[in-house]
């Protein structure tokens, strides 16, 4: 069964940093590309960042230099190191995997969507 878990999220101050976790079966860490989604309230789902096999990352423009993605195959987890927090990273996040950062971006991806992980950014 496909399954994937998110962990990690909390309330933290503006400036704050979190890190997020994704573990799930070996299965879909063999997927070339992984990813990590957020959704806010009354916004549509997005793509914040995502990782290849290879280790070629992809990032949106809004946390490009404070995001970091990784990923280890080994452990089959996956993880978002969040630096440099803003009010408006609150948002629940998710992760899920594809067969390519282009498909990621479109939401092509390959589980139902879970209940993710909250993260809520103070100001």
């Amino acid at each position: 069964q496909v399954q994937l878990v998110e962990s990690g999220g909390g309330l933290v101050q503006a400036g704050g940093s979190l890190r997020l976790s994704c573990t799930g079966s070996e299965i879909i860490f063999k997927m070339n590309a992984m990813g990590w989604y957020r959704q806010a309230p009354g916004k549509q789902r997005e793509l914040v960042a995502a990782i290849t096999n290879g280790g070629s990352t992809n990032y949106a423009d809004s946390v490009k230099g404070r995001f970091t993605i990784s990923r280890d195959n080994s452990k089959n987890t996956m993880c978002l190191q969040m630096n440099s927090l803003k009010p408006e990273d609150t948002a629940v996040y998710y992760c899920n995997a594809g067969s390519s950062i282009d498909l990621l971006l479109r939401q092509w991806v390959i589980r139902a969507w879970g209940q993710g992980t909250q993260v809520t950014v103070s100001s």
